[in-house]
């Protein structure tokens, strides 16, 4: 191909001098021509599980080198796939924002207590359902807190109230408060059982919760909680027969937490101090690494670019980079 190409262009360029055309015009046609010529890349990857754990600091998670509170994700998931330590929220550092940033690939600071406020841009759960012209059953958002609902839906005119993935969101929906954990964890369960989605986004509310309470062993707790049902499901994905070695599975947090001598420390977040912004990424996939500690700084709306990447969609509003690091 290169070289019907070079032949074409040694014959071709002095026939278009000739007629007033440039060299750059000419490189400009045979760069397209290359670029026709392209393929898109082909994943294994076929389903993409996001599981947000909701406000822990990374000294508390990977940073401590212990690994104490994260027995689980640090013994037996991390050696199976990426492990980053320098990643982080470089936008707002709150629920609402750090979800919208790892959902739409932008960084908007939102309305944080009650969910009014929708996202400007669509997310990957809306582009992907819309591209591959699929229903609202192959995309779910499963959370412990009721207002990321929010999640579902943008203000971006031709996906206001268009193409949104389903919900299962606090006790019953937006306005409904909070649910347990353990609740979000059953209907997560249910959910990949009987409905089998492309893609799920999973929001657990520790240990912000407990942090928000300024309950220092609650947190602690919260972290070791969430560790067990991450490897909960990681185990259903690695044994069942729609979901084993075709599923990408990356384990993350919103933000963290002010760290310690700042303002009132692991109780409260929301600026740009370290405690808040470095944050915790795990990423596991068949066409990812294994056993790599990435040491590349990366954040949030990445993992946004990266989904995309997979599923070969398109996502005009993203601000996110493709982690290429993580491929094989």
């Amino acid at each position: 191909m290169i070289y019907l190409l070079s032949v074409y262009a040694n014959y071709l360029l002095p026939i278009m001098k000739k007629y007033l055309f440039s060299h750059t015009v000419i490189l400009v046609v045979l760069s397209c021509v290359v670029c026709l010529g392209q393929t898109p890349q082909s994943y294994k990857t076929k389903h993409v599980i996001v599981l947000v754990v909701d406000g822990p600091r990374y000294t508390e998670t990977w940073g401590d080198s212990t690994h104490q509170y994260i027995p689980k994700m640090a013994k037996e998931i991390s050696p199976l796939g990426v492990v980053f330590s320098n990643f982080y929220n470089d936008g707002f550092t709150y629920t609402s924002s750090g979800h919208t940033a790892i959902c739409t690939g932008f960084k908007q600071e939102l309305e944080n207590s009650y969910g009014k406020q929708l996202p400007t841009y669509p997310s990957f759960f809306q582009y992907y359902l819309q591209q591959k012209k699929l229903p609202a059953s192959s995309a779910y958002i499963i959370t412990s807190k009721d207002k990321l609902e929010v999640l579902s839906n943008c203000m971006e005119d031709d996906y206001y109230f268009k193409y949104n993935p389903s919900t299962i969101c606090g006790n019953k929906g937006l306005g409904s408060d909070y649910c347990d954990d353990s609740t979000t964890f059953r209907r997560v369960m249910n959910v990949l059982k009987t409905k089998q989605p492309d893609l799920l986004l999973v929001n657990f509310k520790e240990p912000d919760a407990s942090g928000h309470d300024n309950d220092w062993p609650g947190y602690l707790k919260g972290i070791r909680d969430t560790d067990s049902l991450v490897w909960e499901i990681w185990k259903f994905i690695q044994t069942d027969t729609f979901y084993k070695d075709n599923t990408t599975l990356f384990v993350t947090n919103d933000h963290g937490r002010h760290s310690n001598g700042h303002e009132d420390g692991f109780v409260n977040h929301g600026d740009d101090c370290e405690g808040c912004r470095h944050i915790n990424l795990f990423a596991f996939g068949p066409d990812f690494k294994k056993n790599i500690l990435e040491k590349t700084t990366y954040v949030q709306v990445d993992i946004t670019a990266t989904i995309a990447a997979l599923f070969g969609l398109k996502m005009p509003f993203s601000q996110g980079k493709v982690i290429k690091t993580l491929f094989k």
